[in-house]
């Protein structure tokens, strides 16, 4: 990527120029290296991945440092590039750390064929003619009569299974492949929609290009919104350039992104007088990994009625042919989810922060309890000057007290950090990271991913404690500098 200037700025020398030119260049390849050591095939390194990402963030905050000094109506055109080129890399090699994406892919043939994808489960050998040697392979018995797969037979994980009914052994991309999908009709229409452009024999690239597209628009609506509001453009970059989002929105191509993307852009609209539209693209958001309804909270501050109307009408209409389709399997995988998660119990990394304080069944009542103090809060604060605050508080918290194992959950949180500059809610970015790719087993795990969560909170906490001073600083220089009221009674 090369930076040139039509002309030198008054303040600078052509030298200086040249010289934060290959600067800021320099450090966009550096990330660029990066990306690629984190999902190159084969790296003999298991945690390139976590510490990659940790070095990357470090260059990119002398990234960020660096673009704030390039002329504004520049910035733009910089970023989307630098955006493109680390875009580019990060889908140069299968998914890295995530073997989600096959799932999209198979939903997306399964839909193509005219078959519902609530209605068989991946193994199920009705649908054998429409399997692609990309996500299917047969499988071998090993010790204990157990299937067993060849080693990086798929160029990700490799999942072995029973064929069903037969027993066959079978080997697949898939995870979970005895189950149905768990995805809602949003994100089903979207594979839907990606898959039907690519044939069946085509693989993990089609998401990893539709990630790149969203993150670019993106990208494109934190610059508008940031120079609605008189800020400067280079945070953008936070997002665009950040290994968070070239990893799990790019390369692993997660879903998320898209209701990340859909909740960004209700948020725009509301704040844009139009609360219908905004609650439609919500209902949207919600139709595409159920987690979106967190945002809420902080959507309700103008014409809520019709907000949350338009929101359910969304939500339902887009399950109906679904519903039509398949009855009470729209379900799919979700209950057995959310209890193979642990979110209907105790124990492991759920609920991490809570578990610090209790035990038992304790901690799911005490992290409920929170979120419900955390929305109550937001919902009375929120108002269309603070909506972007309240937003990373909103989803902020959330993620910090129930604690998922999966980081690309953030992915919808980064953009209202970078709109409300509260960039200590980058350390739940950071922990989730480090609860997911640091390959701990126990019982040093537990500690370590309870830790993270801990660091996290005290920067959050710190965070807030800084703004706090920094407001009654100014509101105390502010009473200073006023004119000392006069007395009454005091002659004049």
């Amino acid at each position: 990527m090369t930076i040139a200037f039509a002309s030198p700025p008054a303040h600078g020398t052509q030298r200086s120029i040249l010289r934060l030119a290959a600067t800021l260049t320099a450090l966009v390849l550096i990330l660029a290296g990066l990306l690629w050591w984190m999902v190159v095939p084969d790296n003999p390194f298991e945690s390139a991945p976590i510490v990659g990402t940790l070095m990357s963030w470090g260059v990119l905050i002398g990234a960020v440092s660096l673009l704030r000094r390039i002329p504004r109506r520049r910035v733009g055109a910089i970023l989307i590039a630098g955006t493109v080129l680390l875009g580019l890399v990060a889908v140069s090699s299968p998914p890295r750390t995530s073997n989600d994406s096959a799932r999209y892919a198979w939903d997306g043939i399964v839909q193509k064929a005219g078959i519902s994808p609530y209605s068989h489960v991946p193994v199920d050998e009705t649908l054998a003619g429409l399997r692609p040697d990309w996500l299917f392979a047969p499988g071998a018995i090993g010790d204990g009569g157990r299937p067993v797969c060849a080693k990086d037979v798929f160029g990700t994980e490799s999942v072995p299974a029973f064929g069903y009914p037969s027993g066959s052994p079978l080997c697949t991309a898939i995870n979970r492949p005895h189950v149905p999908t768990i995805y809602p009709p949003t994100a089903e229409l979207y594979f839907f929609g990606v898959r039907a452009a690519v044939p069946d024999s085509v693989g993990y690239l089609p998401f990893q290009v539709g990630g790149l597209l969203i993150s670019v628009a993106v990208t494109l609506l934190l610059l508008g919104a940031l120079a609605r509001r008189g800020l400067p453009l280079h945070l953008a970059a936070v997002w665009g350039w950040s290994p968070f989002v070239q990893l799990e929105a790019v390369n692993n191509a997660h879903v998320d992104l898209l209701g990340g993307a859909l909740i960004l852009a209700a948020g725009l609209l509301l704040t844009g007088g139009k609360p219908l539209r905004s609650g439609m693209v919500f209902g949207a958001a919600v139709a595409t990994k159920l987690i979106p309804v967190i945002a809420a909270p902080a959507l309700l501050f103008r014409r809520p009625a019709r907000f949350i109307a338009a929101a359910l009408a969304t939500f339902v209409l887009l399950y109906v042919p679904y519903l039509a389709a398949a009855g009470a399997g729209v379900l799919g995988f979700l209950p057995g989810y959310l209890k193979e998660e642990g979110y209907s119990q105790s124990g492991g990394t759920r609920f991490g922060l809570a578990q610090l304080l209790s035990t038992g069944p304790w901690p799911p009542v005490l992290s409920a309890a929170a979120l419900a103090v955390v929305a109550l809060g937001v919902l009375r604060r929120t108002r269309s000057g603070n909506v972007w605050e309240q937003q990373t508080v909103m989803i902020g918290l959330t993620l910090l007290i129930i604690s998922p194992n999966y980081p690309w959950y953030a992915l919808m949180l980064l953009p209202f950090i970078v709109l409300s500059r509260r960039w200590e809610y980058v350390a739940v970015i950071l922990a989730l990271d480090t609860i997911y790719m640091l390959p701990l087993k126990e019982p040093l795990s537990l500690p370590l991913h309870q830790a993270a969560l801990f660091l996290a909170a005290l920067a959050v906490s710190a965070g807030v404690w800084w703004r706090r001073r920094q407001e009654l600083q100014l509101a105390a220089v502010a009473g200073l500098e006023s004119p000392t009221p006069v007395a009454a009674g005091t002659p004049q």
